[in-house]
C-alpha cells in the first residue's frame, strides 16, 4: 500500500460505557483511560484517532485538547458541528491548538442532523443546511490563511478578522485539513468545493469507485480553486489469527447484537442521512459483499462505521484495504472492539501489512 496513505483509529468519546461492543469497565470515559488510548495508538504506529461528537456527549474540542497534552505525536481528528461553533471562534480555538501542539490538528466537520435546540441552534432544510456548512468552511479557511478578513455571508459575518496565532505552514500543509462526510447531492457539492478529505464509510468497491468518480467530475463542475479533493474510508476491521476465527467472532457479535436489539451500537439511527440509509440498504444484496464486506451488522442496529465490517486475518484485511487504496483512498480511520486491545492487535498485525 502506499506510503502516502494514513492511518487513524477511533476514540469513541461516550458517556455511556460499552459503546459497539467495547468493554464496560469503570472510569471507560476518564482521562486517564482515554490518555491510554492516546498513547497506545502513538506505540503501535497509528498517526491519532477521529473522536466523536454530537450533543449529549463530552465536548469533543475539550477530549482533544487534554489527549495532545498528554501525548507527543497523537494528532487528533476532531469532529465539530457549524452552528454549534461560529466559524471566528471555531478558527481561532484550531489555531490555538494547531500552534500549542507542532500542527497536530484536523477537523471532520459533520453536518449531521442533532439535538440542535439543547445548544440553542436552528437551521432550516437540508439546503440550508449545507449551504451553511460551505460559509463555514470557506470562512475558517480564509481566517487560517489571510488576515483582515471581511466577509458578509448569509450565514456568518466577520469585519477585519486576523486569527492568532497564524497557523505555521509547514511544507504543503497550510492549515489543519477538513475531512467531510455526506452522501446527498448537497453533501458532495460541499464536498467537492470546500473539502481537503471526503469520508466515505464502508461501501462495497464498485460504490466507493462511483463515488470518487462523480465528486472529482463535480470538483472540475464547480471549479473547485483548492488542491484535489483526498478520500478516506472509516470502516469497522474485525481482525483475528486466521480467517475461521474472524467469522467465529463475527458471527458471535452479531448475534449478540440480535439479542440486545443493538444497544450500544446504533448511535446514527436517530434521524437517517442518505449516506446511512445506503448503507443499512446493502445487506438485501447479501451478508457478504465483495471479498469479506460484512453488511448482516446493519441489521440489527449497527450504524455509521459499526453497519458494515471488513472480516478476516490482518492479510484478509490488509488485501480489501488495498483495492480500496488503489481506487484513490488515501485516509484510513478503522477500529473494532474492544478499542485499547484492538488499537494493538490491529496496530502490530495489520498496519505492517499495509505499510509493506
Amino acid at each position: 500500500m502506499s506510503n502516502n496513505s494514513e492511518f487513524l483509529w477511533y476514540i469513541p468519546n461516550d458517556v455511556k460505557a460499552g459503546h459497539r461492543g467495547d468493554s464496560a469497565v469503570e472510569n471507560h470515559n476518564s482521562l486517564d483511560t482515554l490518555t491510554s488510548h492516546a498513547r497506545a495508538l502513538e506505540e503501535h504506529g497509528w498517526k491519532g484517532a477521529l473522536i466523536g461528537t454530537g450533543w449529549g456527549r463530552p465536548d469533543t474540542f475539550t477530549i482533544a485538547t487534554s489527549l495532545a497534552a498528554r501525548t507527543t505525536t497523537f494528532e487528533p481528528l476532531i469532529a465539530i458541528r457549524p452552528g454549534y461553533w461560529r466559524p471566528a471562534n471555531f478558527a481561532s480555538a484550531a489555531a490555538t491548538l494547531d500552534h500549542l501542539t507542532g500542527g497536530r490538528v484536523r477537523i471532520n466537520i459533520v453536518s449531521g442532523k442533532d439535538n440542535l435546540s439543547a445548544y440553542g441552534d436552528s437551521e432550516g432544510d437540508q439546503a440550508h443546511r449545507y449551504a451553511r456548512t460551505k460559509e463555514f468552511m470557506r470562512l475558517a479557511r480564509r481566517l487560517w490563511t489571510e488576515e483582515n478578513v471581511t466577509s458578509t455571508g448569509e450565514n456568518f459575518r466577520v469585519s477585519e478578522s486576523t486569527v492568532v496565532p497564524r497557523i505555521q505552514v509547514r511544507g504543503d500543509r497550510r492549515h489543519p485539513k477538513f475531512y467531510f462526510g455526506g452522501a446527498s447531492e448537497a453533501a458532495e457539492r460541499v464536498a467537492a468545493t470546500e473539502a481537503d478529505v471526503q469520508l466515505f464509510w464502508g461501501e462495497p468497491l464498485e460504490g466507493v469507485r462511483e463515488r470518487i468518480a462523480r465528486l472529482k467530475a463535480l470538483s472540475r463542475e464547480l471549479d473547485r480553486d483548492l488542491p484535489p479533493l483526498q478520500f478516506g474510508l472509516r470502516i469497522t476491521t474485525l481482525v483475528r489469527d486466521t480467517t475461521e476465527q474472524a467469522w467465529t467472532d463475527a458471527e458471535a457479535k452479531v448475534a449478540e447484537m440480535a439479542r440486545s436489539k443493538g444497544v450500544g451500537w446504533h448511535d446514527h439511527q436517530r434521524a437517517l442521512a442518505v449516506g446511512q440509509q445506503r448503507l443499512l440498504d446493502l445487506h438485501e444484496r447479501g451478508d457478504v459483499l465483495d471479498d469479506n464486506l460484512y453488511t448482516a451488522p446493519g441489521k440489527f442496529g449497527g450504524g455509521g462505521a459499526g453497519t458494515t465490517w471488513l472480516v478476516g486475518s490482518a492479510e484478509d484485511v490488509a488485501g480489501s484495504l488495498r483495492k480500496y487504496q488503489n481506487l484513490g483512498i488515501t485516509h484510513f480511520v478503522l477500529s473494532d472492539t474492544p478499542y485499547l486491545s484492538e488499537i494493538k492487535r490491529q496496530g502490530d498485525q495489520l498496519l505492517p501489512l499495509l505499510r509493506s
